[in-house]
């Protein structure tokens, strides 16, 4: 065995030489990760006064969302995602579509959103423009002189000891500079998958937590799948409603089937949805057919790739996992896009156009937090005195579209373990079942965020930690 390694236990290690990190900079507020959340939560936090600093890895805010490709837009919500909302149609990066402009969308089974509708029933779909989304939210942050650290991957929580909570001190980030340290007074929690939560010694539930783990699914608990999302250029899509109207051919079926009997479809690609009973039903679970959505501009669409619910991926965990799903879906990306243009009326003058820049998790860690918002919560409307904001309604889409208004307490912000951590969006202690599909959109992300950022100053301006700040009264 080589001289600079060792082993613990079964595992074959390499200690790493000490070093003494640099400290870059010196923030009031440190936020990890400029998705939704992260993002309202350094704007507001610097409108506020405090200095701020943002650490992304990609090269823009906007997370799953620009990035990721996402860019669902819609009816302001109020606060910052109003005023985002705003600017994006200032600069004329939102698409609208409706049943007169895409005829034979609304109840065509390939729509990703529509699909439920009657047919040719009346709808309207928003959707902005990732790339250039993402450079609005940039220069809304350099206006408010966020420090943003685009290109900076987290890698650590530097915690000190404490009598009661730890504390963060700092974290240490890895870019073109090497390593180096961001120290802080409050921290939130922006990543969308709870790395600094985690890193920090908070407890969390991994994805898939609390899920059936029935005989069917050989008694796995398995997180919701993630996916990885692309876009079709130069698609006529009335053309494909025409095949699908004259063939016969709804799902496509007989295409498919054409192709894989040509041996044009690998294994895997085309997967039957897997019954099952997780709260979320089918819902992507298999890829049986193309799930495709407008956006852009007309003849544009937005594709969605999902991992295979069946080999239990935690991707936010488990570096061998992430590498599996970004070579297996980036393999599928390439396959259907083949198969579209061969076989599919409509697509031969189509081309690829955008791949998302990550695979994004739909079900990652859940940290423990002070209160832990469930399902049964929103279910009895239950009413907290530390309420975020006024009761808010939100339907629950596997209590048959069910309707709830409820509170969310200021404590699902606040972590246990760390007195200085502040979280947000898809990173909130909320149960599995109550963030996926109501709480971890673009509008609810962007609230919280905002709320953090908030509290994150208010915290500053009075000297205290978020454990110390006596939440009042709604801040929406």
């Amino acid at each position: 065995m080589d001289a600079a390694t060792e082993t613990s236990g079964t595992q074959r290690v390499f200690p790493e030489p000490s070093q003494r990190v640099p400290v870059a900079y010196d923030a009031d507020v440190v936020v990890v990760g400029a998705g939704p959340g992260g993002f309202a939560a350094a704007l507001q936090a610097a409108r506020m006064g405090a200095r701020v600093v943002l650490v992304e890895r990609f090269d823009m805010p906007g997370g799953v969302h620009t990035s990721g490709l996402q860019g669902h837009a819609g009816q302001g919500v109020g606060g910052i995602h109003t005023e985002l909302m705003q600017r994006f149609a200032r600069e004329g990066y939102i698409y609208t579509v409706t049943q007169d402009r895409l005829p034979n969308w609304a109840g065509n089974p390939l729509s990703h959103y529509e699909r439920h509708h009657a047919p040719d029933a009346p709808f309207t779909r928003m959707s902005f423009n990732p790339e250039g989304a993402g450079s609005v939210m940039a220069a809304m942050l350099q206006e408010a002189g966020v420090t943003a650290l685009y290109g900076t991957s987290f890698v650590d929580a530097v915690v000190k000891d404490g009598i009661g909570d730890n504390r963060i001190e700092a974290i240490i980030v890895e870019n073109a500079s090497g390593r180096q340290a961001v120290t802080g007074k409050i921290f939130i929690e922006g990543s969308g998958t709870a790395q600094l939560a985690a890193r920090a010694g908070v407890p969390f539930v991994s994805g898939g937590g609390g899920q059936p783990a029935t005989a069917e699914w050989d008694g796995v608990e398995r997180p919701i799948p993630g996916g990885l999302l692309w876009i079709m250029t130069g698609v006529d899509f009335q053309t494909v409603a025409r095949h699908q109207r004259d063939a016969k051919d709804p799902r496509l079926e007989k295409l498919i089937a054409e192709a894989a009997a040509g041996g044009d479809i690998p294994p895997g690609l085309y997967r039957p949805r897997m019954g099952g009973k997780g709260v979320y039903g089918d819902l992507y679970i298999g890829h049986p057919t193309i799930d495709m959505s407008p956006m852009q501009a007309d003849g544009t669409f937005i594709f969605w790739q999902n991992v295979p619910y069946e080999w239990a991926l935690h991707m936010d965990e488990r570096a061998d996992d992430e590498a599996r799903a970004k070579r297996a879906l980036r393999f599928f990306i390439d396959a259907e896009v083949k198969f579209l243009k061969k076989y599919v009326p409509g697509f031969a003058n189509a081309f690829l156009s955008n791949i998302g820049r990550f695979v994004g998790i739909r079900d990652g860690r859940h940290p423990v937090g002070e209160y832990v918002f469930s399902i049964e919560d929103a279910r009895q409307g239950r009413r907290f005195r530390d309420a975020i904001s006024k009761p808010m309604t939100k339907t629950f889409y596997w209590d048959e579209y069910a309707k709830y208004t409820f509170d969310v307490p200021f404590r699902s912000f606040l972590p246990k373990r760390i007195d200085n951590l502040i979280l947000t969006g898809a990173s909130m202690s909320f149960t599995y079942d109550t963030i996926f599909m109501v709480m971890r959109n673009f509008p609810w992300c962007t609230q919280t965020g905002e709320i953090a950022g908030f509290a994150a100053a208010r915290c500053v301006e009075k000297k205290i930690l978020a454990k110390e700040l006596e939440w009042k009264e709604p801040y929406f």
